[in-house]
């Protein structure tokens, strides 16, 4: 299989989005994992029902397919509420994000993903929206200007974001729940990966999820994806059961190795080691090297790499550690060993 394909297997084709969908759990009782995120956000719910009010805007950060979608979704159920769904990019003007607020429902959410990436001008609106519940509107221009205030139904903000650091103060101190979710631990994938088996009908043993956790990149999203491939080989190559000798066979056929790095994993890898020596090096040099997209590295693949220990930040850039050195199976140079002679 090419790298091509191993990178789009991190994008979910059409029908593949809809079986996430329906993996997805609609209540907090149902979400596996995330814990302290999971019980503040029920008591914030649970106190907003019992006065009557909206929920506080809520900013969810953390890298891809941990959840944020999910959990807005949860939240919108949980309060009762309808969800409207966009993104940061498809807001170009002004008059798409007023379209959008002016026809919520009281108490509906708004979840906007990859909010780091709204236009400053469509920003500077969601300042009064969530603040008075209002919108500043300018008609005219110079000495026949006139501003009108639209008063907006009460709603609830939810905000993805992968770049939190993008985000500008104002936007930021906007919102009055901030949770960052973190990478999922084995046990808790284990648990979401046996939960979707059953959802989707495939036979699968505590090993063989376990196995398909371990690779997982600790993030859910990727699990169902590897159960599913996992899935599709134990049909055809076995008698449709997965355990974990039939899952560590499916996924080294698809280049997942026991450490749940991909072939574009080692990729970025391999080409800090091979050329330039370890590191340190700019994620825009490692880019043209590997002939991938910058924001793809840094949102995809090296926060699983830098929580793993395989590579660290430095002032001048990335460097891979002995332990990355040692798991793509490679000698570490010289510099690195603490070996270098003293001067006479």
């Amino acid at each position: 299989m090419s790298d091509e394909a191993h990178v789009m297997s991190r994008v979910a084709l059409p029908e593949e989005a809809q079986i996430e969908r329906q993996l997805r759990p609609q209540r907090l009782d149902e979400y596996v994992g995330q814990r302290a995120t999971v019980e503040s956000l029920r008591i914030s719910v649970e106190a907003a029902r019992q006065r009557g009010e909206p929920l506080d805007h809520v900013l969810l950060s953390g890298p891809p397919g941990l959840g944020k979608t999910t959990l807005a979704t949860i939240m919108a159920n949980e309060m009762g509420a309808q969800m409207v769904t966009t993104a940061g990019p498809s807001l170009e003007r002004g008059g798409d994000l007023m379209g959008i607020l002016t026809n919520l429902g009281d108490r509906d959410v708004l979840f906007i993903d990859e909010v780091h990436r709204l236009p400053r001008i469509v920003e500077e609106l969601l300042y009064p929206a969530m603040e008075d519940f209002a919108l500043n509107f300018v008609m005219d221009k110079g000495l026949n200007a006139k501003s009108m205030r639209i008063p907006l139904r009460p709603f609830t903000l939810v905000a993805a974001t992968t770049r939190p650091g993008m985000l500008s103060s104002p936007l930021r101190e906007r919102f009055g729940i901030f949770h960052h979710l973190d990478f999922y631990d084995v046990e808790d994938l284990t648990s979401i990966i046996l939960r979707s088996a059953s959802i989707i009908g495939a036979s699968i043993d505590q090993g063989g999820a376990g196995a398909v956790a371990r690779r997982s990149r600790g993030t859910p999203r990727i699990a169902n994806r590897l159960l599913r491939r996992v899935r599709d080989y134990a049909q055809v190559k076995g008698d449709g059961a997965v355990t974990a000798e039939v899952a560590r066979d499916a996924l080294d056929r698809e280049g997942v190795d026991q450490a749940g790095l991909d072939r574009l994993d080692r990729r970025f890898l391999g080409a800090i080691i091979e050329q330039y020596g370890g590191g340190p090096v700019g994620l825009e040099a490692i880019a043209a090297t590997i002939n991938d997209e910058a924001e793809t590295l840094a949102e995809v693949v090296e926060p699983f790499l830098l929580k793993i220990g395989f590579v660290v930040r430095s002032p001048n850039g990335r460097k891979v550690t002995a332990a990355a050195y040692a798991h793509l199976g490679h000698a570490l140079p010289a510099s690195s060993t603490g070996q270098r002679e003293l001067p006479l």
